[in-house]
């Protein structure tokens, strides 16, 4: 139980550290995120007919995992995270403040 669709990250290295945001997609086998306004890009596209303009259009990129941590709301930063088992599902816990994800 790792980063997920829909958690809310930190970001910890690059050039939007600090910031957060949340997840749209898991790529490559969980090895990357996408997550929506980190690490944007503009793409330039070209006309696809004539009279047409071209545009341009701003594409979010992945970035690997290992520089993003889960986000806790309760401490206000990105922390480091465990899992408890209770009964039957497992549930994700801050390892700071010990509340759950």
């Amino acid at each position: 139980m790792t980063i997920k669709k829909g958690d809310t990250i930190q970001v910890r290295a690059g050039k939007d550290r600090g910031k957060t945001g949340k997840v749209l997609r898991v790529v490559n086998d969980g090895t990357s995120l996408l997550i929506e306004g980190i690490n944007v890009y503009i793409k330039h596209t070209r006309p696809k007919q004539q009279g047409e303009k071209g545009e341009k259009v701003t594409l979010p990129r992945p970035i690997p995992l290992s520089r993003a941590n889960l986000y806790c709301s309760h401490c206000g930063r990105g922390v480091r995270f465990g899992v408890r088992i209770e009964g039957d599902n497992k549930t994700r816990y801050c390892k700071r403040c010990k509340s759950t994800l």
